[in-house]
């Protein structure tokens, strides 16, 4: 079962407490400085830009890789667009990810994300909804998979999550 770490999306700042699957207390995080702090992406701005920003950078793809980031565009829900890391490839239109704040207030981990575009090539997803434990119904347009320098692990991954949630906070 995946972790939910309780942290809140803006606001003020408070020592993280453990208190039952969450670790949490009100504290300043975003999808894109938790998702450059896990996966060593080092991008900046507004998640839904990644993509763009990534040319010439960093190898961009249609094809999950556990550590590389998965950009969202910007929608009218998602206005900045998001960015959450791979952290397992299930099959060739299933993924999990860890990622901030895709529940406003948590940084989830290991959550199923699947490939619904009827190409095959992740140009539209659906993410997991924790709160009604669930599959969500809204369907996403996604950019593409944006690859990290160094290889990464599922196992690599969940050990770096503590730290990056520490990075983005300190504003990286």
């Amino acid at each position: 079962m995946a972790l939910l770490l309780l942290l809140a999306a803006c606001g003020s700042s408070a020592t993280p407490d453990r208190v039952g699957g969450y670790v949490g207390g009100p504290v300043s995080l975003e999808c894109a400085p938790f998702a450059r702090a896990l996966s060593d992406v080092r991008l900046y701005g507004p998640a839904g830009d990644w993509w763009w920003e990534a040319q010439g950078k960093y190898a961009r793809t249609y094809t999950p890789e556990v550590g590389s980031v998965l950009v969202f565009a910007k929608t009218k829900r998602l206005r900045d667009g998001h960015a959450a890391v791979v952290s397992r490839v299930i099959s060739n239109r299933q993924i999990l990810v860890t990622q901030a704040n895709w529940v406003h207030h948590r940084v989830t981990e290991d959550q199923p994300v699947i490939d619904i575009s009827p190409h095959g090539d992740w140009s539209e997803v659906r993410v997991w909804w924790p709160p009604s434990s669930q599959m969500g119904v809204t369907d996403y347009p996604a950019l593409g998979f944006i690859r990290a320098s160094r290889p990464a692990s599922h196992e690599m991954l969940a050990a770096r999550t503590p730290g990056a949630i520490r990075i983005a906070l300190n504003g990286d």
